[in-house]
């Protein structure tokens, strides 16, 4: 069963926060080369720790370039359509 989370509690974003450009890249990467990946396995992927990945995810989230759901009792993050878009255009410039 697929559900996808719509209230995160535990995690929140200063208002703040800006994502390191560095670490955005590398999520990008893992996920546009190999799909959706849980944030556990997403997070030694990009040698990010959990909790500085899950706040990358959750500034995705908010702007529409990833989502989360839980699939066999495992968070899943994937890109949207506008996150492989944006996606593909840093790998181009870059």
């Amino acid at each position: 069963m697929v559900a996808q989370i719509t209230d995160i509690k535990r995690i929140r974003l200063e208002s703040d926060f800006k994502p390191s450009m560095k670490s955005l890249l590398r999520i990008f990467r893992v996920l546009t080369e190999n799909g959706a990946k849980g944030k556990t396995q997403l997070s030694q992927d990009t040698h990010l720790n959990y909790s500085r990945l899950a706040k990358h995810v959750l500034w995705m989230e908010k702007k529409g370039l990833a989502k989360s759901t839980i699939k066999d009792n495992k968070i899943n993050v994937v890109l949207t359509k506008s996150g492989q878009e944006f996606s593909y255009t840093i790998a181009e410039t870059v």
